[in-house]
């Protein structure tokens, strides 16, 4: 390639402000919601109840420090609705999970964004992007008397 097509390129990139600086927006957002959203949706059955650290619930833990990280295509919609589809994506996992452990539940839910946990007993932690959104999860599959 010549100088000016290396300009002209260099040019038409920095055009493009997703391309050329990546967005990374960290958002807390409500658990619960997105679970109940899940459940209308038929995304879940309910037969695994989803507790995050800091409800305390009596369990027996069948598995310990499981995780899954899920990404979804956040463009054309609001960081909030990517979110959402990023955490249902983790719960079906960990619902599977939980079933094919022969477990009900999954407590001490906590969010591990890049290995870095976040626990809060209400909120969970999402990184939004202008092209992609992700949820990290490390949680115990457990049996709730």
């Amino acid at each position: 390639m010549n100088a000016k097509t290396w300009i002209l390129a260099a040019a038409c990139i920095s055009l493009f402000p997703a391309v050329s600086q990546a967005r990374d927006t960290t958002h807390y957002l409500p658990f619960d919601a997105v679970v109940q959203e899940a459940l209308q949706a038929g995304r879940l059955d309910g037969s695994v109840k989803f507790y995050l650290a800091g409800n305390p619930v009596k369990a027996s833990i069948v598995k310990s420090g499981v995780t899954t990280s899920q990404k979804t295509n956040a463009f054309n919609k609001t960081d909030e609705a990517a979110c959402s589809w990023a955490l249902q994506s983790a719960l079906i996992r960990f619902q599977s999970a939980a079933k094919a452990a022969g477990a009900n539940a999954v407590v001490d839910l906590a969010s591990n964004y890049k290995n870095v946990e976040y626990k809060d007993s209400q909120k969970y932690e999402c990184h939004a992007g202008a092209i992609m959104a992700g949820v990290a999860l490390k949680g115990n599959l457990a049996n709730v008397k």
